[in-house]
């Protein structure tokens, strides 16, 4: 989650009459509608089940930061209805999306209680499943679930961004990143979340000035090679939650270039060990807005400033939006009253064997289903879902 900066307006939410609140309120508190479970649209504008016979084998996927129960209290989420924040709803809500969603692979963000919870729950719908916690005390983390009738997994590495510490050459490695991207808007809940009150607290002890006190940020990331059935095409599917603050761009961005240099050494280290060619698929939370310079870094490979770490210099994967190059990244993935904006997206590395063949369809600003902010009874977390459907000509 990113925090919010004066200097870029949130996409608007639209307000409604206090009188309309209470009876919008008191409908949804009575009724307990059902959680939204959107549908997947062809990028060409058709449904997706009337299109011809497939050139090649299809499978589909969906990411999705479903917001850590630890992180939900009232103080952060005020606006929410009581009931949509305890656990048992939550939790049973969001197993009825991705349920619903039935898609062959999920990537999920703010994992929490997997051990406990959600990884026999999802694994019960026909899934396996691997999980990376986050560093330090933090309780939630990323994993991939993937249903093994489409897919054999092959190999897995975990990717934990305090590793950066370790590649600090220079003490003085700062730049003009540090005070913050002017592109980027964001969530005033994303210091609550993140168990703090303060930015004292926030950037824990010692100088903030200091690239290892900044880099350890305890944030993670997964990526897992797959051996599609039916075929013996290989695609790699990455999952990561890059860090919030909007005023600590050079850690954002150190992340972000962190995250490709070991997606571009781990899709070689498959290409060899496979003899393969592998799609990339790299998906998950990465706290940037459209334009900002993750954002721009992830889809051109140039960033407007020097990395925080001088290792990290070497030409990254290409990548490219799903959303972006269908139909436009969506107005907004993440929605409540401080904060409405585009933080999620799913990425793919273009070569001549994959296609996006649609998209998950998201709410529009004016829906009734996320007026006044989210987590409500429609959409359990402060996140919306986002998808796509792939297709992989044969070889």
């Amino acid at each position: 989650m990113l925090k919010s900066l004066s200097s870029l307006n949130s996409l608007p939410i639209p307000r409604i009459s206090t009188s309309s609140s209470r009876i919008c309120l008191s409908k949804m508190s009575t009724a307990k509608p059902s959680p939204v479970c959107p549908k997947f649209i062809s990028v060409e504008g058709d449904d997706i089940y009337t299109r011809s016979k497939p050139d090649g084998v299809r499978f589909s996927l969906v990411s999705y930061n479903i917001l850590a129960q630890v992180y939900v209290k009232s103080s952060v989420f005020p606006h929410s209805p009581s009931p949509c924040r305890k656990w048992k709803a939550r939790s049973e809500a969001i197993l009825t999306v991705l349920k619903n969603l039935g898609t062959d692979f999920l990537c999920l963000q703010e994992l929490d209680e997997y051990d406990s919870f959600y990884k026999k729950n999802i694994e019960s719908y026909g899934y396996s499943s691997i999980y990376i916690q986050r560093s330090g005390q933090k309780r939630d983390g990323c994993g991939i679930f993937y249903k093994p009738d489409c897919a054999d997994l092959l190999l897995e590495e975990r990717i934990e961004y305090n590793d950066l510490v370790d590649a600090i050459q220079d003490d003085s490695i700062l730049h003009d990143d540090k005070h913050g991207d002017t592109q980027a808007n964001g969530d005033e809940n994303s210091e609550a979340k993140n168990g703090s009150s303060s930015k004292s607290t926030l950037k824990d002890s010692g100088d903030p000035n200091d690239p290892r006190v900044r880099l350890k940020r305890d944030c993670v990331g997964i990526m897992a090679a797959f051996r599609l059935k039916d075929t013996f095409h290989h695609v790699i599917v990455a999952n990561t939650h890059i860090y919030w603050d909007p005023e600590w761009a050079d850690v954002k961005l150190a992340q972000a270039k962190y995250l490709l240099s070991r997606l571009a050494q781990f899709k070689e280290l498959v290409s060899e060990k496979y003899e393969c060619m592998p799609s990339v698929i790299l998906a998950g939370d990465f706290n940037s807005t459209p334009g900002d310079k993750v954002y721009e870094y992830l889809v051109s490979g140039n960033s407007s400033s020097a990395s925080l770490v001088d290792c990290l210099d070497g030409l990254p994967i290409p990548l490219c939006s799903v959303y972006g190059s269908t139909r436009g990244e969506p107005p907004f993935t993440n929605c409540t009253p401080d904060f409405t904006n585009t933080l999620d997206y799913i990425f793919f590395v273009p070569d001549d064997h994959i296609k996006p063949l649609s998209f998950l369809e998201l709410p529009e600003a004016n829906s009734s289903s996320v007026l006044g902010g989210l987590p409500n009874y429609y959409h359990p977390s402060d996140h919306l879902p986002i998808g796509a459907e792939f297709e992989i000509t044969r070889e």
